[in-house]
């Protein structure tokens, strides 16, 4: 039986799954450190209480039991090496685990300069633990500040390094978090401050002209404060020292100003780029080796025209469901699939129930219908993914 290996149970690795899931007479193993996959573009609505931790994730063993592929297995692992001319991945817990197949999925990280002192001491919300250690650390000293408001009114700072899409929804969602509970509770003690900063000339670099002004009116109405065409130099004492010769004080520093593959694509030892994302093919597959493919945020994926493509879920769902078709395919001595991959637009969250966005590149929404398109979108994908945890919940009961 042939054995087919996933690691990263994110978006691109369960898209693989749907198809690999096809072939009934395959073994297939997904294998993550995490024993949720994390529904990252959510976790901003789980810092602003707007949703839970149930609401952000999708518990891996149970979702691979509601595929009903009787030979499907999700291992809780921690990858630490990977033989790929001995096909043999080799992890922390002493457990190995072979492969015919190689699906890489395991995604990036964020990108902390070592070039900016201080910086290793600044929020990471992309990993979830981080997230909810910094909204306890915020609502702390939320707190803190009501309980000594007739005392003292210390300032709170919030400072948002990288304006990126993942910074510019941090921002306006605590800031509409914060002008809510203030407004909601009267307190007197409402110096609360959010600045952003963007080492570009503007914010939301590579995307529409219209799409940045709308986002950076909302912003501004937000009362959060955008520092454009500035560079973070070091985090020290409080402080935040920047390239245009001025410090602002910090309560919190959020960085966001850059990713990283995954380390595990040094494992491979075959082609990256310079952010250590794997060279993939028009079939997703490693340049190197046909039987090694690579998927959604951790590849280097390329349109039609050479265009490199963003990393996002429509282009982990576009490179995780063609590489698990593709691996079929091999499988069964077929023509693969080439990819062209596009996307159908972009939506970003800009606080309460307001967003904008680009559809399909040719028309802007902005408001509570931008809102509402981008929660239907995200309810789609999730719907069939809670439906298949339930699934697979109630056949654990039975086990």
């Amino acid at each position: 039986m042939k054995k087919v290996v996933v690691i990263g149970g994110g978006y691109a690795g369960i898209y693989a799954l749907r198809e690999l899931v096809k072939n009934k007479n395959i073994k297939i193993t997904l294998i993550d450190k995490h024993t949720y996959h994390n529904l990252q573009p959510e976790v901003y609505d789980l810092i602003a209480n707007k949703s839970n931790f149930a609401d952000v994730t999708i518990d891996l063993t149970t979702l691979c039991m509601g595929f009903n592929h009787n030979h499907l297995e999700f291992k809780n692992l921690k990858v630490r090496k990977i033989d790929k001319e001995e096909k043999k991945i080799y992890t922390e817990e002493k457990e190995i685990v072979e492969f015919d197949y190689l699906i890489m999925a395991a995604g990036t990280r964020t990108f902390f300069p070592p070039q900016i002192p201080g910086l290793n001491n600044a929020d990471d919300i992309k990993k979830l633990h981080r997230a909810i250690d910094f909204k306890q650390s915020f609502e702390k000293q939320l707190f803190e500040k009501i309980r000594d408001e007739a005392k003292q009114c210390a300032d709170t700072h919030i400072v948002v390094v990288g304006a990126g899409l993942s910074g510019v929804e941090i921002a306006a969602e605590m800031a509409y978090y914060s002008n809510k509970f203030f407004q909601r509770g009267n307190f007197s003690c409402d110096n609360l401050k959010i600045s952003l900063i963007s080492s570009s000339v503007s914010i939301l670099p590579g995307l529409t002209q219209q799409l940045i002004n709308i986002s950076q009116e909302r912003l501004r109405e937000l009362g959060i404060n955008i520092i454009t065409n500035t560079k973070l130099e070091k985090v020290e004492d409080g402080y935040c020292y920047l390239s245009n010769g001025t410090k602002i004080n910090h309560s919190f520093v959020i960085f966001t100003g850059g990713v990283e593959a995954s380390p595990l694509t040094k494992e491979l030892n075959i082609k990256t780029n310079n952010r250590g994302q794997l060279i993939v093919n028009e079939y997703m597959q490693s340049v190197e080796h046909e039987n090694i493919f690579a998927i959604g945020d951790i590849a280097e994926i390329r349109n039609n025209q050479d265009e490199i493509m963003p990393p996002n879920v429509t282009i982990a769902r576009i490179s995780g469901g063609l590489a698990g078709k593709n691996v079929l395919k091999l499988m069964e001595g077929k023509s693969l699939i080439k990819t062209n991959p596009k996307l159908d637009g972009i939506l970003i969250a800009l606080g309460g129930e307001y967003a904008a966005g680009n559809l399909f590149g040719l028309v802007h929404v902005k408001g509570r219908i931008a809102y509402f398109i981008k929660k239907y979108v995200f309810h789609s994908y999730r719907k069939p993914l809670l439906k298949l945890i339930k699934s697979g919940y109630n056949r654990l009961r039975k086990m």
